[in-house]
Protein backbone atom coordinates (compact mmCIF):
# COMPACT_ATOMS: atom_id res chain seq x y z
CA UNK A 1 0.00 0.00 0.00
CA UNK A 2 1.06 3.30 -1.12
CA UNK A 3 0.98 5.27 2.24
CA UNK A 4 1.63 9.18 -0.19
CA UNK A 5 -1.57 7.95 -2.52
CA UNK A 6 -3.87 6.47 -0.10
CA UNK A 7 -3.74 9.61 2.69
CA UNK A 8 -7.02 10.33 4.01
CA UNK A 9 -7.97 13.30 5.29
CA UNK A 10 -11.88 14.49 6.91
CA UNK A 11 -12.82 17.21 8.71
CA UNK A 12 -9.25 18.31 8.16
CA UNK A 13 -8.07 15.24 10.49
CA UNK A 14 -5.48 13.68 8.65
CA UNK A 15 -5.91 9.40 8.83
CA UNK A 16 -9.70 9.93 9.21
CA UNK A 17 -12.17 8.85 6.52
CA UNK A 18 -16.05 8.49 6.62
CA UNK A 19 -15.83 4.23 6.06
CA UNK A 20 -13.28 4.63 9.32
CA UNK A 21 -16.31 6.52 11.46
CA UNK A 22 -18.77 3.60 10.52
CA UNK A 23 -16.76 0.60 10.71
CA UNK A 24 -15.70 2.06 13.83
CA UNK A 25 -19.28 2.36 14.80
CA UNK A 26 -20.49 -1.06 13.68
CA UNK A 27 -17.53 -2.90 14.59
CA UNK A 28 -17.99 -0.91 18.66
CA UNK A 29 -21.60 -2.33 19.34
CA UNK A 30 -20.35 -6.10 17.58
CA UNK A 31 -17.30 -6.04 20.01
CA UNK A 32 -19.57 -4.61 23.01
CA UNK A 33 -21.98 -6.67 23.18
CA UNK A 34 -19.54 -9.98 22.68
CA UNK A 35 -17.41 -8.22 25.93
CA UNK A 36 -20.73 -7.99 27.99
CA UNK A 37 -21.73 -11.82 26.91
CA UNK A 38 -17.98 -13.41 28.10
CA UNK A 39 -17.42 -10.92 31.02
CA UNK A 40 -20.63 -12.08 32.47
CA UNK A 41 -20.18 -16.16 31.61
CA UNK A 42 -16.83 -16.87 32.25
CA UNK A 43 -15.84 -13.57 34.64
CA UNK A 44 -12.96 -12.70 32.36
CA UNK A 45 -12.33 -10.57 29.08
CA UNK A 46 -9.22 -10.66 26.44
CA UNK A 47 -7.95 -8.18 24.98
CA UNK A 48 -9.50 -7.66 21.60
CA UNK A 49 -7.21 -5.58 20.27
CA UNK A 50 -5.68 -8.23 18.05
CA UNK A 51 -8.85 -9.07 16.91
CA UNK A 52 -9.84 -5.90 15.76
CA UNK A 53 -6.65 -4.65 14.10
CA UNK A 54 -7.23 -7.99 11.71
CA UNK A 55 -10.59 -7.08 11.34
CA UNK A 56 -10.26 -3.43 10.53
CA UNK A 57 -7.90 -4.29 8.14
CA UNK A 58 -9.30 -7.24 6.20
CA UNK A 59 -12.14 -5.11 5.62
CA UNK A 60 -10.26 -2.39 4.83
CA UNK A 61 -8.38 -3.82 1.97
CA UNK A 62 -11.82 -5.55 0.45
CA UNK A 63 -13.07 -1.92 0.43
CA UNK A 64 -10.13 -0.65 -2.09
CA UNK A 65 -7.23 1.50 -0.95
CA UNK A 66 -6.27 1.90 2.37
CA UNK A 67 -2.98 2.02 4.65
CA UNK A 68 -1.62 1.43 8.53
CA UNK A 69 -2.82 4.30 9.49
CA UNK A 70 -6.55 4.34 8.53
CA UNK A 71 -6.68 0.98 9.69
CA UNK A 72 -5.34 1.83 12.99
CA UNK A 73 -8.09 4.49 13.05
CA UNK A 74 -10.30 2.24 12.64
CA UNK A 75 -9.61 -0.67 14.88
CA UNK A 76 -9.17 2.08 17.34
CA UNK A 77 -12.84 2.73 17.38
CA UNK A 78 -14.10 -0.41 17.17
CA UNK A 79 -12.38 -1.79 20.41
CA UNK A 80 -13.38 1.22 22.00
CA UNK A 81 -16.90 -0.23 23.79
CA UNK A 82 -15.06 -3.35 24.65
CA UNK A 83 -13.36 -2.46 28.23
CA UNK A 84 -16.89 0.06 28.91
CA UNK A 85 -18.34 -3.59 28.59
CA UNK A 86 -16.07 -5.24 30.86
CA UNK A 87 -16.17 -2.85 33.37
CA UNK A 88 -19.88 -2.38 33.44
CA UNK A 89 -19.75 -6.78 33.52
CA UNK A 90 -17.26 -6.58 36.39
CA UNK A 91 -19.00 -4.05 38.86
CA UNK A 92 -22.92 -3.57 37.98
CA UNK A 93 -23.93 -6.99 38.68
CA UNK A 94 -22.88 -6.48 42.31
CA UNK A 95 -26.40 -3.84 42.14
CA UNK A 96 -28.30 -8.06 42.04
CA UNK A 97 -25.59 -9.40 44.14
CA UNK A 98 -26.21 -7.34 46.89
CA UNK A 99 -30.12 -7.74 46.42
CA UNK A 100 -29.87 -3.22 45.51
CA UNK A 101 -31.62 -4.75 41.79
CA UNK A 102 -34.21 -7.34 41.49
CA UNK A 103 -34.42 -9.79 38.79
CA UNK A 104 -37.15 -9.82 36.59
CA UNK A 105 -39.89 -11.54 38.22
CA UNK A 106 -43.11 -11.42 35.01
CA UNK A 107 -45.69 -11.70 37.59
CA UNK A 108 -44.90 -8.29 38.81
CA UNK A 109 -42.70 -6.08 36.16
CA UNK A 110 -42.90 -5.89 32.02
CA UNK A 111 -40.11 -5.61 30.51
CA UNK A 112 -40.00 -1.84 30.44
CA UNK A 113 -40.55 -1.19 33.65
CA UNK A 114 -38.10 -3.12 35.35
CA UNK A 115 -35.15 -2.11 32.53
CA UNK A 116 -36.11 1.72 32.51
CA UNK A 117 -34.99 2.53 36.17
CA UNK A 118 -31.86 0.68 35.93
CA UNK A 119 -30.96 1.65 33.09
CA UNK A 120 -30.49 5.34 33.02
CA UNK A 121 -28.45 5.92 36.05
CA UNK A 122 -26.14 3.22 34.93
CA UNK A 123 -25.80 4.62 31.21
CA UNK A 124 -25.16 7.96 33.19
CA UNK A 125 -22.09 6.29 34.57
CA UNK A 126 -20.83 4.32 31.45
CA UNK A 127 -21.38 8.20 29.36
CA UNK A 128 -19.68 10.12 32.46
CA UNK A 129 -16.81 7.03 32.04
CA UNK A 130 -16.78 7.74 27.96
CA UNK A 131 -16.38 11.16 28.12
CA UNK A 132 -13.72 11.92 30.88
CA UNK A 133 -11.38 8.83 29.84
CA UNK A 134 -11.38 10.10 26.51
CA UNK A 135 -10.04 13.33 26.98
CA UNK A 136 -7.34 11.94 30.17
CA UNK A 137 -5.87 9.62 28.20
CA UNK A 138 -5.31 11.98 25.44
CA UNK A 139 -3.24 14.12 27.52
CA UNK A 140 -1.49 10.96 29.09
CA UNK A 141 -0.38 10.17 26.15
CA UNK A 142 2.07 12.50 25.94
CA UNK A 143 3.72 12.05 29.52
CA UNK A 144 3.61 7.90 29.24
CA UNK A 145 4.28 7.20 25.50
CA UNK A 146 6.61 9.79 24.74
CA UNK A 147 8.23 10.66 28.20
CA UNK A 148 8.11 7.42 30.04
CA UNK A 149 7.66 5.84 27.23
CA UNK A 150 6.21 2.75 28.62
CA UNK A 151 6.00 -0.95 26.08
CA UNK A 152 1.98 -1.72 25.98
CA UNK A 153 2.34 -4.73 25.11
CA UNK A 154 -0.88 -4.90 23.25
CA UNK A 155 -0.79 -1.84 21.53
CA UNK A 156 3.11 -3.29 20.61
CA UNK A 157 1.49 -6.29 19.29
CA UNK A 158 -1.05 -4.29 17.19
CA UNK A 159 1.49 -2.47 15.63
CA UNK A 160 3.34 -5.83 14.89
CA UNK A 161 0.44 -6.94 13.03
CA UNK A 162 0.02 -3.89 10.78
CA UNK A 163 3.57 -3.81 10.21
CA UNK A 164 3.30 -7.64 8.82
CA UNK A 165 -0.06 -7.44 7.65
CA UNK A 166 1.25 -4.44 5.54
CA UNK A 167 4.66 -5.47 4.43
CA UNK A 168 4.06 -9.32 3.64
CA UNK A 169 7.31 -11.16 3.43
CA UNK A 170 8.86 -13.02 6.28
CA UNK A 171 7.94 -10.75 8.98
CA UNK A 172 4.07 -11.40 8.06
CA UNK A 173 4.26 -15.15 7.52
CA UNK A 174 6.60 -15.02 10.73
CA UNK A 175 3.76 -13.64 12.91
CA UNK A 176 0.83 -15.15 11.51
CA UNK A 177 2.35 -18.42 11.82
CA UNK A 178 2.43 -17.90 15.55
CA UNK A 179 -0.87 -16.18 15.47
CA UNK A 180 -2.67 -19.96 14.12
CA UNK A 181 -0.41 -21.83 16.50
CA UNK A 182 -2.05 -19.83 19.18
CA UNK A 183 -5.68 -19.92 17.81
CA UNK A 184 -5.33 -24.01 17.64
CA UNK A 185 -4.33 -24.06 20.64
CA UNK A 186 -6.91 -21.79 22.24
CA UNK A 187 -9.63 -23.42 20.27
CA UNK A 188 -8.46 -26.83 21.65
CA UNK A 189 -8.43 -25.46 25.31
CA UNK A 190 -11.54 -23.44 25.72
CA UNK A 191 -14.09 -24.74 22.75
CA UNK A 192 -13.26 -28.69 22.40
CA UNK A 193 -11.60 -29.09 26.23
CA UNK A 194 -8.94 -31.34 24.90
CA UNK A 195 -6.11 -29.15 26.41
CA UNK A 196 -6.44 -28.50 30.15
CA UNK A 197 -6.75 -24.58 31.11
CA UNK A 198 -4.31 -25.00 34.00
CA UNK A 199 -1.75 -27.23 35.32
CA UNK A 200 -1.21 -28.05 39.02
CA UNK A 201 1.14 -29.82 40.94
CA UNK A 202 3.06 -29.31 44.24
CA UNK A 203 7.12 -28.62 44.45
CA UNK A 204 7.60 -30.32 47.75
CA UNK A 205 4.56 -29.42 49.84
CA UNK A 206 4.33 -25.85 48.20
CA UNK A 207 1.40 -26.31 45.55
CA UNK A 208 2.20 -24.93 42.07
CA UNK A 209 0.07 -24.47 38.97
CA UNK A 210 0.70 -22.58 35.57
CA UNK A 211 -2.45 -20.92 33.31
CA UNK A 212 -1.71 -22.63 29.63
CA UNK A 213 -1.81 -19.44 28.05
CA UNK A 214 0.14 -18.17 24.95
CA UNK A 215 -1.39 -15.11 25.49
CA UNK A 216 0.02 -14.67 28.95
CA UNK A 217 4.05 -15.88 28.02
CA UNK A 218 3.75 -13.51 25.42
CA UNK A 219 2.85 -10.78 27.86
CA UNK A 220 5.62 -11.34 29.83
CA UNK A 221 8.10 -11.78 26.89
CA UNK A 222 7.17 -8.18 25.70
CA UNK A 223 7.26 -6.90 29.19
CA UNK A 224 10.71 -8.25 30.08
CA UNK A 225 12.40 -10.26 32.97
CA UNK A 226 11.73 -7.32 35.56
CA UNK A 227 8.46 -6.58 35.63
CA UNK A 228 7.40 -10.34 34.88
CA UNK A 229 9.90 -10.72 38.17
CA UNK A 230 8.12 -8.53 40.25
CA UNK A 231 4.86 -9.74 39.64
CA UNK A 232 5.90 -13.45 40.61
CA UNK A 233 7.52 -12.22 43.48
CA UNK A 234 4.34 -10.54 44.36
CA UNK A 235 2.64 -13.50 43.36
CA UNK A 236 4.77 -15.51 45.69
CA UNK A 237 4.16 -13.13 49.15
CA UNK A 238 0.55 -13.72 48.67
CA UNK A 239 0.39 -17.35 47.83
CA UNK A 240 3.53 -18.59 49.34
CA UNK A 241 4.25 -16.23 52.30
CA UNK A 242 0.31 -15.44 53.33
CA UNK A 243 -1.42 -18.89 52.11
CA UNK A 244 1.09 -21.45 52.46
CA UNK A 245 3.61 -20.85 55.46
CA UNK A 246 1.00 -17.78 57.18
CA UNK A 247 -1.75 -20.35 57.56
CA UNK A 248 0.75 -23.19 58.72
CA UNK A 249 2.36 -21.20 61.39
CA UNK A 250 -1.21 -19.75 62.70
CA UNK A 251 -0.51 -16.19 62.03
CA UNK A 252 -4.02 -16.33 59.52
CA UNK A 253 -6.86 -18.79 60.77
CA UNK A 254 -7.40 -19.73 57.45
CA UNK A 255 -6.44 -19.28 53.60
CA UNK A 256 -10.05 -17.11 53.60
CA UNK A 257 -8.09 -14.76 56.28
CA UNK A 258 -5.15 -14.44 54.86
CA UNK A 259 -6.39 -13.83 51.18
CA UNK A 260 -8.10 -11.05 53.00
CA UNK A 261 -4.88 -9.64 54.48
CA UNK A 262 -3.31 -10.10 50.69
CA UNK A 263 -6.30 -8.17 48.85
CA UNK A 264 -6.10 -5.38 51.74
CA UNK A 265 -2.31 -4.91 51.15
CA UNK A 266 -2.22 -5.50 47.91
CA UNK A 267 -4.89 -2.17 47.63
CA UNK A 268 -2.69 -0.40 49.70
CA UNK A 269 0.63 -0.61 47.54
CA UNK A 270 -1.59 0.24 44.19
CA UNK A 271 -2.96 3.44 46.07
CA UNK A 272 0.55 4.07 47.33
CA UNK A 273 1.60 4.32 43.99
CA UNK A 274 -0.77 6.33 42.56
CA UNK A 275 0.22 8.56 44.92
CA UNK A 276 3.89 8.50 44.55
CA UNK A 277 2.59 8.74 40.64
CA UNK A 278 0.54 12.23 41.69
CA UNK A 279 4.09 13.07 43.28
CA UNK A 280 6.24 12.35 40.27
CA UNK A 281 3.83 14.61 37.68
CA UNK A 282 3.78 17.09 40.25
CA UNK A 283 7.87 17.18 40.57
CA UNK A 284 7.89 16.44 36.50
CA UNK A 285 5.89 19.48 35.94
CA UNK A 286 7.55 21.65 38.51
CA UNK A 287 10.76 20.63 36.40
CA UNK A 288 9.19 21.28 32.57
CA UNK A 289 7.48 24.18 33.90
CA UNK A 290 9.71 26.75 31.37
CA UNK A 291 9.90 24.26 28.28
CA UNK A 292 6.48 23.75 28.58
CA UNK A 293 5.26 27.64 28.82
CA UNK A 294 6.85 27.09 25.15
CA UNK A 295 5.54 23.86 24.06
CA UNK A 296 1.62 24.39 23.18
CA UNK A 297 1.35 20.51 22.68
CA UNK A 298 1.16 20.03 26.27
CA UNK A 299 -1.89 21.71 26.81
CA UNK A 300 -5.17 23.03 25.71
CA UNK A 301 -5.56 25.96 23.99
CA UNK A 302 -8.04 28.11 21.89
CA UNK A 303 -11.08 25.46 20.82
CA UNK A 304 -9.05 22.58 22.18
CA UNK A 305 -9.41 23.73 25.58
CA UNK A 306 -12.59 25.40 25.32
CA UNK A 307 -14.17 21.77 23.85
CA UNK A 308 -12.43 20.09 26.91
CA UNK A 309 -13.62 22.09 29.45
CA UNK A 310 -17.69 21.62 28.05
CA UNK A 311 -17.03 18.13 27.68
CA UNK A 312 -15.91 17.67 31.50
CA UNK A 313 -18.96 20.22 32.73
CA UNK A 314 -21.00 17.53 30.50
CA UNK A 315 -19.60 14.53 32.04
CA UNK A 316 -19.96 16.46 35.32
CA UNK A 317 -23.84 16.99 34.81
CA UNK A 318 -24.16 13.51 33.57
CA UNK A 319 -22.89 11.72 36.79
CA UNK A 320 -25.47 14.21 38.59
CA UNK A 321 -28.10 13.09 36.68
CA UNK A 322 -27.14 9.64 37.37
CA UNK A 323 -28.16 10.53 40.88
CA UNK A 324 -25.64 10.98 42.61
CA UNK A 325 -24.69 14.17 44.90
CA UNK A 326 -23.05 17.24 43.21
CA UNK A 327 -20.32 16.43 46.40
CA UNK A 328 -20.07 13.06 45.48
CA UNK A 329 -19.39 13.82 41.67
CA UNK A 330 -16.99 16.45 42.30
CA UNK A 331 -14.70 13.83 44.16
CA UNK A 332 -15.51 10.90 41.62
CA UNK A 333 -14.02 13.99 38.86
CA UNK A 334 -10.65 13.87 40.87
CA UNK A 335 -10.84 10.04 41.64
CA UNK A 336 -10.80 9.45 38.10
CA UNK A 337 -8.06 11.52 37.21
CA UNK A 338 -6.19 9.42 39.71
CA UNK A 339 -7.46 6.24 38.26
CA UNK A 340 -6.68 6.77 35.44
CA UNK A 341 -3.07 7.87 35.69
CA UNK A 342 -2.64 4.67 37.66
CA UNK A 343 -4.21 2.29 34.68
CA UNK A 344 -2.02 3.97 32.31
CA UNK A 345 1.08 3.14 34.33
CA UNK A 346 -0.14 -0.66 35.30
CA UNK A 347 -1.66 -1.49 31.64
CA UNK A 348 1.62 0.37 29.60
CA UNK A 349 3.58 -1.88 32.75
CA UNK A 350 2.18 -5.27 32.11
CA UNK A 351 -0.38 -5.18 29.52
CA UNK A 352 -3.30 -6.35 32.30
CA UNK A 353 -5.69 -3.40 33.93
CA UNK A 354 -7.37 -4.32 36.96
CA UNK A 355 -10.56 -2.32 36.00
CA UNK A 356 -12.23 -3.08 39.02
CA UNK A 357 -9.63 -2.47 41.47
CA UNK A 358 -9.26 1.31 40.94
CA UNK A 359 -13.24 1.31 41.16
CA UNK A 360 -13.03 -0.01 44.62
CA UNK A 361 -10.37 2.56 45.30
CA UNK A 362 -11.99 5.31 44.65
CA UNK A 363 -15.36 4.14 46.05
CA UNK A 364 -13.44 3.71 49.42
CA UNK A 365 -11.65 7.13 49.31
CA UNK A 366 -14.83 9.11 48.30
CA UNK A 367 -16.68 6.85 51.53
CA UNK A 368 -14.24 7.95 53.57
CA UNK A 369 -15.17 11.80 53.12
CA UNK A 370 -18.95 11.18 52.50
CA UNK A 371 -21.22 8.73 52.97
CA UNK A 372 -23.00 6.78 49.86
CA UNK A 373 -25.82 4.52 49.38
CA UNK A 374 -24.97 1.13 48.28
CA UNK A 375 -26.46 2.07 44.69
CA UNK A 376 -24.07 4.67 44.78
CA UNK A 377 -21.24 2.52 45.70
CA UNK A 378 -21.72 0.47 42.71
CA UNK A 379 -22.46 3.59 40.59
CA UNK A 380 -19.50 5.36 41.64
CA UNK A 381 -17.05 2.10 41.32
CA UNK A 382 -18.47 1.64 37.38
CA UNK A 383 -18.13 4.94 36.39
CA UNK A 384 -13.79 4.51 37.19
CA UNK A 385 -13.79 1.29 35.99
CA UNK A 386 -14.99 2.41 33.04
CA UNK A 387 -12.76 5.45 32.75
CA UNK A 388 -9.46 2.78 33.67
CA UNK A 389 -10.73 0.21 30.91
CA UNK A 390 -11.71 2.91 28.77
CA UNK A 391 -7.91 4.11 29.31
CA UNK A 392 -5.75 1.02 29.12
CA UNK A 393 -7.86 0.45 25.80
CA UNK A 394 -7.07 3.39 24.12
CA UNK A 395 -3.36 4.13 25.49
CA UNK A 396 -2.63 0.99 23.81
CA UNK A 397 -3.96 2.17 20.68
CA UNK A 398 -2.15 5.48 21.07
CA UNK A 399 0.95 3.38 21.59
CA UNK A 400 0.25 1.35 18.14
CA UNK A 401 -0.23 4.57 16.49
CA UNK A 402 2.57 5.65 17.40
CA UNK A 403 4.29 3.27 16.01
CA UNK A 404 3.11 3.41 12.89
CA UNK A 405 2.71 7.00 12.56
CA UNK A 406 -0.69 7.59 13.21
CA UNK A 407 -2.53 11.20 13.55
CA UNK A 408 -3.60 10.83 17.43
CA UNK A 409 -6.62 12.92 16.63
CA UNK A 410 -8.04 11.28 14.53
CA UNK A 411 -7.71 8.39 16.67
CA UNK A 412 -9.39 10.72 19.17
CA UNK A 413 -12.73 10.83 17.34
CA UNK A 414 -12.50 7.64 16.29
CA UNK A 415 -12.68 6.25 20.01
CA UNK A 416 -14.94 9.01 20.89
CA UNK A 417 -17.63 7.85 18.28
CA UNK A 418 -17.02 4.20 18.67
CA UNK A 419 -17.04 4.07 22.94
CA UNK A 420 -20.40 6.64 22.67
CA UNK A 421 -22.26 4.08 20.63
CA UNK A 422 -20.57 1.09 22.13
CA UNK A 423 -21.54 2.24 25.46
CA UNK A 424 -25.47 2.27 24.71
CA UNK A 425 -25.32 -1.47 23.44
CA UNK A 426 -23.05 -2.57 26.39
CA UNK A 427 -25.75 -1.15 28.57
CA UNK A 428 -28.70 -3.06 26.71
CA UNK A 429 -26.99 -6.25 26.24
CA UNK A 430 -25.51 -5.80 30.32
CA UNK A 431 -29.63 -5.93 31.07
CA UNK A 432 -30.89 -7.81 28.77
CA UNK A 433 -28.36 -11.11 29.26
CA UNK A 434 -29.41 -10.85 33.16
CA UNK A 435 -33.03 -10.86 32.25
CA UNK A 436 -32.67 -13.55 29.77
CA UNK A 437 -30.55 -15.84 32.41
CA UNK A 438 -32.74 -14.84 35.62
CA UNK A 439 -30.59 -13.02 37.40
CA UNK A 440 -26.73 -12.78 38.72
CA UNK A 441 -24.97 -15.75 40.47
CA UNK A 442 -23.33 -19.58 39.32
CA UNK A 443 -26.82 -20.93 39.68
CA UNK A 444 -27.91 -18.77 36.61
CA UNK A 445 -24.99 -19.37 34.76
CA UNK A 446 -23.34 -15.95 35.22
CA UNK A 447 -20.32 -16.22 37.43
CA UNK A 448 -19.70 -12.66 37.36
CA UNK A 449 -16.93 -13.49 39.96
CA UNK A 450 -14.85 -9.80 39.86
CA UNK A 451 -18.71 -7.95 40.46
CA UNK A 452 -18.97 -10.67 43.72
CA UNK A 453 -15.26 -8.90 44.82
CA UNK A 454 -16.87 -5.77 44.38
CA UNK A 455 -20.10 -6.74 46.30
CA UNK A 456 -17.76 -7.70 49.38
CA UNK A 457 -15.59 -4.83 49.05
CA UNK A 458 -18.70 -2.33 48.94
CA UNK A 459 -18.73 -2.74 52.80
CA UNK A 460 -15.37 -2.18 53.51
CA UNK A 461 -11.40 -2.12 52.82
CA UNK A 462 -10.53 -4.12 55.91
CA UNK A 463 -7.58 -3.50 57.98
CA UNK A 464 -7.06 -0.32 58.19
CA UNK A 465 -3.47 -0.88 59.56
CA UNK A 466 -2.83 -3.28 57.00
CA UNK A 467 -3.68 -0.84 54.19
CA UNK A 468 -2.01 2.37 56.03
CA UNK A 469 0.96 0.73 56.19
CA UNK A 470 0.90 -0.98 52.69
CA UNK A 471 0.26 2.52 50.72
CA UNK A 472 3.08 4.05 52.75
CA UNK A 473 5.45 1.35 51.58
CA UNK A 474 3.78 1.07 48.18
CA UNK A 475 4.60 5.22 47.66
CA UNK A 476 8.27 5.15 49.26
CA UNK A 477 9.09 1.85 46.96
CA UNK A 478 7.33 3.53 43.55
CA UNK A 479 9.23 7.04 44.48
CA UNK A 480 12.99 4.60 44.52
CA UNK A 481 11.99 2.72 41.29
CA UNK A 482 10.29 -0.39 42.18
CA UNK A 483 7.49 -1.30 40.71
CA UNK A 484 5.15 -1.47 44.06
CA UNK A 485 2.19 -1.12 41.82
CA UNK A 486 3.28 -4.55 39.59
CA UNK A 487 4.08 -5.90 42.65
CA UNK A 488 0.60 -5.49 44.33
CA UNK A 489 -1.20 -6.88 40.58
CA UNK A 490 0.98 -10.15 41.48
CA UNK A 491 -0.67 -10.30 44.77
CA UNK A 492 -4.14 -10.34 43.40
CA UNK A 493 -4.11 -12.19 40.27
CA UNK A 494 -3.67 -16.07 40.51
CA UNK A 495 -0.69 -17.87 40.87
CA UNK A 496 -1.07 -19.54 37.13
CA UNK A 497 -1.56 -16.30 35.37
CA UNK A 498 1.63 -15.06 37.58
CA UNK A 499 3.52 -18.41 36.65
CA UNK A 500 3.27 -17.87 32.88
CA UNK A 501 3.96 -14.16 32.46
CA UNK A 502 7.43 -15.10 34.32
CA UNK A 503 8.15 -17.87 31.96
CA UNK A 504 7.33 -15.23 29.38
CA UNK A 505 9.76 -12.74 30.83
CA UNK A 506 12.56 -15.41 31.86
CA UNK A 507 12.45 -15.82 28.11
CA UNK A 508 12.84 -12.42 27.03
CA UNK A 509 16.44 -13.02 29.30
CA UNK A 510 17.55 -15.86 27.60
CA UNK A 511 16.71 -15.66 23.99
CA UNK A 512 19.26 -12.14 23.96
CA UNK A 513 21.71 -14.15 25.76
CA UNK A 514 22.11 -17.19 23.50
CA UNK A 515 21.73 -15.27 20.17
CA UNK A 516 25.00 -13.52 20.04
CA UNK A 517 25.67 -11.53 17.39
CA UNK A 518 22.14 -12.34 15.65
CA UNK A 519 20.72 -10.64 19.46
CA UNK A 520 18.81 -7.78 17.15
CA UNK A 521 17.44 -10.07 14.83
CA UNK A 522 16.53 -12.79 17.70
CA UNK A 523 15.03 -9.95 19.74
CA UNK A 524 12.75 -8.51 16.84
CA UNK A 525 11.59 -11.84 15.86
CA UNK A 526 11.05 -12.93 19.58
CA UNK A 527 8.36 -10.01 20.01
CA UNK A 528 6.79 -10.65 16.26
CA UNK A 529 6.15 -13.91 17.80
CA UNK A 530 5.23 -13.14 20.87
CA UNK A 531 2.64 -10.83 19.43
CA UNK A 532 1.11 -13.63 17.12
CA UNK A 533 0.74 -15.52 20.58
CA UNK A 534 -1.10 -12.80 22.13
CA UNK A 535 -3.07 -12.27 19.23
CA UNK A 536 -4.17 -15.64 18.68
CA UNK A 537 -5.89 -16.34 21.98
CA UNK A 538 -6.89 -12.79 21.51
CA UNK A 539 -9.26 -13.66 17.93
CA UNK A 540 -9.89 -17.00 19.31
CA UNK A 541 -11.33 -16.26 22.71
CA UNK A 542 -13.44 -13.64 20.82
CA UNK A 543 -14.73 -15.53 18.10
CA UNK A 544 -15.80 -18.40 20.51
CA UNK A 545 -17.86 -15.96 22.45
CA UNK A 546 -19.57 -15.11 19.55
CA UNK A 547 -20.21 -18.59 18.75
CA UNK A 548 -21.03 -19.28 22.37
CA UNK A 549 -23.56 -16.50 22.33
CA UNK A 550 -25.86 -17.68 19.64
CA UNK A 551 -25.98 -21.26 20.82
CA UNK A 552 -23.67 -22.72 18.14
Amino acid sequence: MNENMDEKKLFGVTDLSVRSLILSALGSVLISVSSIYVALRISALPWPTIFVTVLAMALLKLLGRSNVREINVTNTGMSAGAMVAGALAFTIPGLFIAGVYKPFDPAADTFSTWLMPKFWPVFGVAVFGVLTGTFICYFLRKRYLERADLPYPIGQAAAETLSAGDTGGRKARLLFASLGLSAIFTALRDRFALVPDTLAGKIGAVPVSLYTSPMAVAIGYIIGFGPSAYWMLGNLISRIGFDVWGVSSGTFADTAAAGQFALTAAIGLMVGSGIAILIASVRDRIKRARSEARDSSTRLTGKGGLIAVILTATAYVISILAGLSPLVSALLMLGVAFASAMSAVITGQTGINPMEVFGIIVLLAIRLIVPVSHEHAFLIAAAVAVVCGYTGDMMNDYKAGQIVGTNPKAQLVTELVGGLIGTVAAVLALFAVIYQFGGVGGDTGLTAAQAHSVAAMVSGIGDPIVFTTSLILGTLLFLKGVPAMIIGIGMILGQGMSVAIFIGGLLSWIVPRIAGKREAAMKQNGQIIAAGLLGGEGITGTIIAFLTMFGA
